[in-house]
C-alpha cells in the first residue's frame, strides 16, 4: 500500500476530509430543526428523503466495506496496483453513518408532523424496491467467488444514481410552488461546501501520489461531489434569485384548521411563513 510523499499534503488531505465531514454532517440539521420548529414537513419533498436514505445506506455499505475489509483491499490492489492508496478515508465512513441516522430522523418527522396533501409517490417506492432487489441479486451473484469489490462497486453505482435522482423531485416541487418555503437553504449551502472540500481532498491525494487512479478507483465519490454541487447551485438560484421572497402556492397546503384559533395550520400564500433555517 502506498504512503504519503508529502507531510503538508497529507495534513491538507486530512483537514479537507474533516471539513467535508463537518459541512455535510451539519447540513442535515437545518432541515430537521426547521421541521421541528414548524411542526410541519410541508414543502419538503418526501421522495427526496426516501431516495436519500437509499443513497446514504448504499454509500455507507460501500465506504465501510472498502475501508475496513482486508479481502476487498486485496482485490482493490490486484485491480489497480499495490502502489495505490485506498480512496476511502475514515471521515467518509463517519459521514455515511451519520447521514443514514439523520435521514432516518427526517423520515420519522414526516411520519409525525403536518404533511398537508403531500404523499410519497409510487414512482419513488418502485425505484427503491428495484434498487434493493438488484442489490440482493448482485449479492448472490458475488457470493460463490467472493467478488466483493465488484459488489460494492455496484452499491457505489447505486449511490451515484440515487444522488442524481434524489434532487429532482425537490427541484420540481420548488418549481411548481414557485417557492422554497419549507425546504432549508442552510442544508444546501453546507452541502455545497461539503461537495467542494470533498472533491479538493481527492485532488490533493492525486497530486501527492502523482496519479489520478483514486478518481476512477472511486468514481462514486467524484460524482457524488460534482452532482451535489450541480444541484446545490440550482437550489441556490431558486432560493435567492427565482423565488426570492415568494410564498408557496395554496395547492400544497393543508385545508385543516387549528381548532383553538381557527387559523390554518399551514399559512396560505399571502401570509408570512417561517423563514428557512
Amino acid at each position: 500500500m502506498a504512503s504519503w510523499n508529502s507531510i503538508p499534503l497529507e495534513v491538507t488531505y486530512q483537514v479537507l476530509g474533516w471539513l467535508a465531514f463537518v459541512s455535510w454532517s451539519i447540513s442535515f440539521y437545518p432541515q430537521v430543526i426547521l421541521n421541528f420548529r414548524r411542526k410541519s414537513v410541508v414543502g419538503l419533498n418526501f421522495d427526496f428523503v426516501v431516495l436519500n436514505l437509499t443513497k446514504h445506506t448504499s454509500y455507507l455499505i460501500y465506504n465501510a466495506s472498502l475501508y475496513f475489509s482486508s479481502a476487498i483491499h486485496k482485490q482493490y490492489f490486484k485491480k489497480y496496483g499495490k502502489g495505490q492508496m485506498i480512496p476511502v478515508a475514515i471521515n467518509d465512513v463517519a459521514f455515511s453513518a451519520h447521514a443514514v441516522l439523520l435521514t432516518a430522523i427526517t423520515l420519522f418527522q414526516i411520519a409525525i408532523y403536518e404533511r398537508g396533501t403531500q404523499t410519497l409517490s409510487k414512482i419513488s417506492v418502485g425505484i427503491v424496491s428495484v434498487v434493493w432487489l438488484t442489490a440482493a441479486v448482485c449479492f448472490f451473484i458475488a457470493l460463490p467467488d467472493h467478488h466483493w469489490l465488484w459488489l460494492i462497486s455496484v452499491l457505489n453505482a447505486i449511490q451515484v444514481s440515487m444522488t442524481v435522482i434524489k434532487y429532482i423531485p425537490q427541484v420540481f416541487m420548488n418549481f411548481l410552488r414557485k417557492s422554497t418555503d419549507g425546504f432549508s437553504i442552510g442544508n444546501i449551502l453546507l452541502d455545497f461546501s461539503g461537495g467542494v472540500t470533498n472533491y479538493a481532498q481527492m485532488v490533493v491525494q492525486s497530486i501527492d501520489q502523482d496519479s489520478w487512479v483514486n478518481f476512477y478507483g472511486n468514481i462514486g465519490k467524484v460524482l457524488l461531489s460534482l452532482v451535489s454541487i450541480f444541484f446545490d447551485i440550482i437550489f441556490i438560484v431558486q432560493h435567492y434569485v427565482l423565488y426570492r421572497d415568494k410564498k408557496a402556492l395554496k395547492t400544497l397546503t393543508s385545508p385543516e384548521q387549528d381548532e383553538e384559533n381557527g387559523e390554518p395550520i399551514v399559512r396560505s400564500s399571502n401570509q408570512t411563513l417561517p423563514e428557512n433555517v
